[in-house]
């Protein structure tokens, strides 16, 4: 666990540090497209954030290479080098697409090209378990054809939620910690060591993703763009693809004891992929939802429109920074909740357990008008939205305050206020006072609209005899 934890640090820490110069980058290589009509933020913002996390699965790959018991990973097997020569290929047409845009369809074929390197590597579905059958063996292009798939979809489905700040970054980051935990508890807890490359490869997920998320978060200083999260969408499906068909059942029934605690303990990937599509279950409702709503219009399912889920909260009133977070709680519900049947014995304390946290959901999804106040303990760490207005007694009380220091400034300093010279003119009443100071407005006036304004000492000799006299003069 502890090389684990490094490798994990080394890469957050990497992708942290790169992320400012290539920001600098960005903006110097003009990869700022203009505010488009179907993006939330309001102002032009770089791209090409994946730079930074290519950097960092880099960095974590060379610290892992180094390590006595990870390194066995490299020499054992071909998962890294096909993980790095797919999401290469992903990550360069990313770039082109961040900076000069590439056509759907050319976007779909690289993807495509991308995961077929990684399957000429090894990295394939080679058997499928089913309760009852045990594991059913597919044939070579039924692997190729399942892996290229799932790909496809993962890659896509991450790269439709990449709409709001932070939203793609951490729901691939709650699916890679309970994709760990699953993977981790198989190779650890089970001595299955084929498990190994996914316990590595969510690792480096999580560390990528946390790396960014500091730079992402709302407001966004800089987006991941197609560069990010077509390259985080592989990493996932990868992930996937070397645990699913190569956990014999055999294995786990000789350290359980029994078929039924096997047949519990694999309940994730009995059903070909089900774990990784569960913890990305709402990028994939969203992905399956465009694709029947663009196609039912008579449009491509790769035309760009402003109706995805996070778009939906938004309309409905919640905040940006809510509704990420809204979409975070149902992606770990989802996730860690499959994970967690997985885990436990006691299947209906699970079942009970999740539907009171989707009751909690479900009400905090329809509220959108109800903002918590944070204790005062820790308001100086939370937005100002969640804290504490003061007693309307107490703003009452310092107002008078806040009047007389204005006053004062003006009068003492001779600079303008906040209330500028008409206070200082109110408060002389017979305007036998000097003249008031000009502010910045009035210094735009001509010389006999000052000297008229001048003489308006306040709004009851204005009206008198000596404000008409001031006028004539």
């Amino acid at each position: 666990m502890r090389e684990y934890l490094l490798v994990l640090f080394c890469t957050a820490a990497v992708t942290y540090l790169l992320t400012g110069p290539v920001r600098k980058f960005a903006i110097a290589a003009g990869a700022m497209p203009p505010v488009r009509a179907r993006d939330v933020h309001r102002e032009p913002t770089p791209r090409l954030g994946g730079i930074a996390m290519f950097g960092g699965l880099c960095a974590g790959i060379l610290v892992a290479s180094q390590l006595d018991n990870l390194s066995k990973i490299f020499s054992e097997g071909t998962d890294i080098r096909a993980l790095l020569s797919g999401a290469g290929i992903m990550w360069l047409l990313g770039v082109l697409d961040d900076k000069w845009g590439v056509d759907a369809l050319v976007k779909l074929g690289g993807q495509m090209i991308a995961a077929g390197v990684m399957v000429w590597q090894g990295v394939t579905v080679i058997t499928i378990p089913v309760p009852g059958f045990g594991a059913v063996a597919v044939s070579p292009t039924q692997g190729m054809v399942i892996s290229v798939t799932m790909v496809v979809v993962m890659v896509n489905a991450v790269n439709f939620i990449d709409g709001l700040d932070g939203l793609a970054g951490g729901m691939v980051c709650i699916a890679a910690m309970a994709f760990f935990l699953y993977s981790y508890r198989l190779w650890y807890g089970y001595s299955i060591n084929d498990a190994a490359p996914a316990v590595l490869f969510s690792v480096l997920l999580i560390g990528m993703c946390l790396g960014f998320l500091a730079h992402n978060l709302h407001p966004a200083r800089i987006f991941m763009g197609d560069s990010g999260s077509m390259m985080l969408g592989l990493m996932l499906a990868v992930a996937a693809i070397s645990i699913t068909g190569r956990v014999d059942p055999d294995l786990i029934t000789s350290e359980t004891g029994s078929l039924t605690a096997t047949v519990h303990a694999l309940v994730p990937i009995y059903i070909p992929l089900l774990l990784p599509l569960t913890v990305i279950a709402l990028p994939l409702a969203d992905l399956l939802l465009a694709v029947v709503r663009r196609t039912w219009a008579g449009q491509s399912p790769f035309a760009a429109d402003k109706r995805h889920l996070h778009h939906r909260l938004l309309q409905v009133g919640h905040s940006h920074s809510r509704a990420v977070l809204i979409m975070y709680f149902w992606a770990a519900l989802i996730a860690f909740g499959t994970v967690a049947f997985s885990v436990t014995n006691t299947g209906r304390t699970v079942v009970l357990t999740l539907a009171g946290l989707c009751l909690v959901g479900l009400v905090v999804l329809l509220t959108p008008q109800f903002r918590p106040r944070a204790p005062r303990a820790v308001q100086a760490f939370v937005p100002p939205r969640y804290r504490r207005r003061k007693p309307a007694r107490a703003v009452a009380d310092t107002a008078p305050a806040a009047g007389t220091a204005a006053t004062g400034s003006g009068a003492t300093g001779g600079g303008v206020t906040e209330s500028g010279g008409t206070e200082s003119a109110a408060t002389g009443g017979s305007g036998e006072g000097p003249t008031p100071p000009t502010s910045a407005p009035m210094a735009e006036l001509s010389a006999k609209d000052k000297e008229l304004l001048g003489g308006l000492d306040g709004g009851s000799s204005a009206v008198g005899g000596r404000g008409r006299g001031t006028g004539r003069g």
